[in-house]
């Protein structure tokens, strides 16, 4: 074979290598550059509303700071309306945005894909062509060629041939990685785009509810300025009965909402975790309970107990190891942190097992298994300024389930955020997905989950809509 001839088969050997299509290439060029547009044109809308949602904020601040009136609360509530129907406006922006920009990533994945498949093929074509290669030894090649430069040439080739097979192996994981890499933008782009949906539609809820209140008061005002006063007591009353109905907690006694919005608005503080998301893993650890009650250990060895509330007998209240580990069992820490609380380990209360099977044991508000406990302790007493923290006390146990919600995502905040971390609470693990391949029980055990995450995700809504946000109005 010609010199001429072997660098036309590499060259083809090298196109097939590299996957580079010119033709192609400035189509998806051109489309890049059309994305490029929109994405910008988008943001700068995008960066006006933010300027005149930031002047309502401004001027909602000014009208806050005047003495209550009537015609005071009914400017509030107008601008409320006007900078919420912004905030719409900006969302659907964020979420057009979003929307292109995942059909962007989806290409490219898609593109990188295909790449890697033809990478692949090409790099099939260049190991049989080593191989054969290979198979002939130099001094077999030297024998059979006429002139030491046609042997040359074929060295040369054997040479190149290696290399190519390199490049292609190279770039195959260079591919992978940049495809792992968008698949995970993607993920994110895809969980802004809940987030930003669910923001959404509870804007449109606060612009009606604003605009009921707004009709309320505008109807006053068209009598008489006396029947405000009755609206503002109204509201003081509501606001007297929401901080002081009581709060259920896990093996601990009902305290004031007033207090327990204390102690989350702390905790809140310490680690970013919203309030409401805080008293909603509270309230769900308190209702799991409802049905079996809490439990008393009554045999230190094998973790056998019983219902405080039926004194139904279980045999697994608290797991006496772990993993056929006894150094990671449960009771061996509980017996620890009751002996150094001071309490007694035969008359404190922990969970059930949930519907009498696994494994109870978990300590008060915060459910935390003693296990779990000993590694969290210290956070928790740093965060309150404390030497020990105590399980079974309220306050320790809303900065303990506040600091854990944190270490699971919830403080980066966002409906996506929140939910995987209210799963991971329940689990160890996000929210996951149901198959159609998965077993009867892995069905069973992923919609438990699952039910778990959407239970707490409606409880934040109802606490930070019916109790939260009426205090602060």
């Amino acid at each position: 074979m010609s010199l001429f001839k072997r660098s036309i088969v590499f060259s083809f050997i090298l196109i097939l290598t590299f996957g580079f299509n010119p033709l192609v290439f400035a189509v998806e060029n051109q489309q890049l550059q059309m994305a490029q547009s929109d994405k910008a044109k988008l943001e700068a809308e995008l960066s006006n509303l933010e300027r005149e949602i930031a002047q309502k904020q401004k001027e909602l601040e000014g009208q806050k700071g005047q003495s209550v009136s009537l015609s005071r609360d009914i400017s509030i509530l107008t601008t409320e309306i006007n900078k919420s129907k912004l905030n719409i406006q900006a969302k659907n922006l964020t979420i057009k945005k979003l929307g292109g920009e995942i059909v962007d990533k989806n290409k490219k994945i898609q593109s990188l894909t295909e790449k890697i498949e033809l990478e692949k093929q090409s790099l099939a074509q260049l190991i049989r062509k080593d191989r054969e290669l290979d198979d002939m030894q130099i001094l077999s090649l030297a024998l059979s060629r006429t002139s030491i430069s046609e042997m040359y040439g074929d060295v040369q080739n054997f040479s190149s041939i290696k290399n190519a097979v390199k490049n292609s192996v190279d770039a195959i994981r260079g591919v992978r990685t940049e495809t792992q890499t968008e698949k995970k933008t993607l993920e994110e782009k895809k969980n802004k785009e809940t987030d930003v949906k669910v923001q959404l539609e509870n804007e449109k809820k606060r612009v009606e509810q604003n605009e009921a209140d707004k009709k309320k008061l505008l109807s006053i005002s068209k009598n008489k300025e006396s029947e405000y006063q009755k609206v503002l007591a109204d509201k003081a009353k509501r606001k007297a009965q929401i901080l002081s109905a009581l709060f259920n907690l896990r093996d601990t006694g009902a305290i004031p909402f007033g207090r327990a919005l204390d102690y989350a608005n702390e905790a809140s503080k310490v680690t970013g975790v919203r309030p409401a998301f805080i008293l909603a893993i509270l309230t769900q650890e308190s209702n799991l309970g409802t049905d079996q009650g809490s439990c008393l250990v009554t045999d230190m060895k094998t973790g056998e107990g019983m219902s405080s509330r039926t004194k139904k007998v279980f045999k697994n209240v608290m797991a006496p190891m772990r993993f056929n580990n006894v150094d990671k069992g449960d009771i061996k820490y509980f017996l620890q942190i009751t002996s150094e609380l001071g309490r007694d380990p035969y008359k404190t209360l922990i969970s059930c097992p949930i519907g009498g099977v696994g494994w109870g044991g978990a300590m008060g508000p915060s459910q935390f298994i003693p296990s779990t406990w000993v590694g969290m302790r210290g956070k928790v007493a740093k965060a309150l300024g404390k030497t020990s923290a105590d399980p079974w006390i309220a306050r320790d146990a809303f900065f303990a389930s506040a600091i854990f919600l944190g270490d699971l995502g919830a403080s980066s905040g966002g409906y996506t955020a929140e939910w995987n971390a209210a799963c991971k609470y329940y689990s160890g693990g996000k929210c996951p997905t149901v198959l159609k391949t998965d077993t009867e029980n892995e069905k069973k055990r992923k919609s438990n989950i699952i039910a778990y995450g959407n239970q707490v995700m409606a409880r934040i809504t109802k606490i930070q809509t019916t109790m939260i946000d009426p205090l602060q109005n």
